[in-house]
This record gives structure tokens, sequence and C-alpha cells, in this order.
């Protein structure tokens, strides 16, 4: 299986760039082009496809967007074409959303997704794409934020942005939650 391409952007449409690497063209379904410029040196995360009368790659521009791709695509009904379009209408962060608080109306407005698919993403994957506050938090400070958040009534995937943000920040424990409720109200 082929993790990812690092090379030269060789031509780019709304659906597809061309990746020269060494010399060797690799084609790959891809919906970001405005992150795309002829000549441009790029890494792209992929996920080979096999069929039995094709094989595609799929690319993506982050990690995270890769294991919502292979979350997605484990729903019943849901292939990667569509798990692309998905991904190329909203961001990573505002599908989980959407997933873990239940908003069928954001899903269903996505390219190919009608109500049943909309609620089989729901059934599927609710409770299966926000890690536990304590695997992405990394200090006692930020555990105390994460658990306030929560008794303040914000969801999981709400909280998970935040928290990457605030790894970066330092302070006390209230000075941090200051700062995740000023990032929450925006």
């Amino acid at each position: 299986m082929i993790g990812f391409v690092s090379g030269t952007v060789h031509a780019f449409g709304t659906d597809f760039v061309l990746i020269d690497v060494h010399g060797v063209g690799y084609r790959i379904n891809f919906y970001h082009p405005e992150a795309l410029s002829k000549g441009k040196e790029m890494t792209i995360y992929t996920y080979q496809n096999v069929r039995e009368d094709e094989i595609s790659l799929y690319g993506f521009l982050s990690l995270e967007e890769y294991d919502l791709f292979i979350k997605l695509i484990s729903v019943k009904g849901l292939g990667p074409k569509i798990a692309s379009n998905i991904l190329s209408r909203a961001s990573v962060d505002a599908i989980i959303t959407a997933v873990e608080t239940g908003d069928i109306d954001f899903i269903r407005h996505m390219p190919g997704i009608g109500n049943k698919t909309a609620s089989q993403i729901i059934l599927d994957l609710k409770g299966k794409l926000v890690e536990s506050s304590n695997e992405t938090n990394n200090s006692e400070e930020l555990n105390d934020v994460s658990l306030a958040l929560k008794q303040f009534g914000y969801k999981p995937a709400e909280i998970k942005p935040v928290m990457k943000k605030l790894a970066k920040e330092h302070g006390s424990t209230d000075e941090l939650i200051k700062k995740a409720l000023s990032m929450l109200m925006k």
C-alpha cells in the first residue's frame, strides 16, 4: 500500500493532482486544488483503493484528514469518492462536531449524502471520532481544563480542537480555562 507520495506538482485539476516523483507521475484523486501550485514540492498522504477494474489513489493534506477518511469509508454504503467529497467540503473538526452532536442536516447537505446515509454515518461513527482527553493532553493543567470545559457543558468534539491549540500555551489552570473559553466563544 502507498502511504504517502512526496514530489513536485506536475499538473492538477479540481479533483486530481499529478505528482512527479523522480520521473514517475502519480495521479491522485485530490480535492484541495487551493493547496496546489505547479512546481510546488509537497507530501500527500494517500489511500490506495483496489477494485476489480481499477486501482486508484486518494490524497489528503494531513494524517487527521486521512484517519477520518478511513473511518468514513467504513460506513456501510459510503465509498472513497463520496468520503473524499465530504472532506473537500468541510474541515475535519466540523465533520467530527457534526457527527458527535448528531447534526444530520450538516451531513445531509454534503455531496452524495441523503437522509439514510447521513443517519448511518452518525450511527456508525458517533463516539468513535473523538480521542479521550487523556490521550490528547500532556499535562495536569490541560487535563483540568478539559474537565472544566466538560462540566461547562461543552462536547468532546468542541473541546478537542481547543485542547490542541492550548497544548502550545503556558500558564496556570485558570489562565488556560480563560483562553479556552475565549476560543470557544469565537
